[in-house]
């Protein structure tokens, strides 16, 4: 899967505006814990969940984005279905609780 970096406020508003379900992952390039959960997550949405996109907002380029929603720990990941946050996961994130969680409502929005 390729995934978009998001590069200001306008593109963001955009991609949530245009996608049904979206997994934005704030983060910044030099988390440790970040860059190691990065590919994991998206080898889920990929298996999982292909009609969710994948976007990487990095919080020292779009600090706006980041206290908009109010993200200031990184890795954090916030789902949204409908242009409304459903799901956040911060910090220690475990692929399985994120999968369990985004399934159940991928099931009612997608299927």
């Amino acid at each position: 899967m390729n995934y978009t970096v998001i590069k200001n406020e306008h593109e963001f508003e955009t991609i949530i505006k245009e996608n049904l379900g979206v997994l934005l992952y704030f983060s910044r390039v030099t988390c440790n814990v970040g860059e190691a959960l990065e590919p994991k997550v998206i080898n889920m949405l990929d298996a999982n969940f292909p009609k969710i996109p994948f976007y990487f907002v990095d919080m020292d380029k779009t600090p706006k984005i980041a206290a908009k929603y109010s993200v200031f720990v990184e890795p954090t990941i916030i789902v949204l279905f409908d242009t409304k946050e459903t799901i956040r996961k911060s910090r220690i994130i475990s692929i399985g609780d994120l999968s369990t969680a985004i399934d159940r409502i991928y099931k009612l929005a997608f299927d």
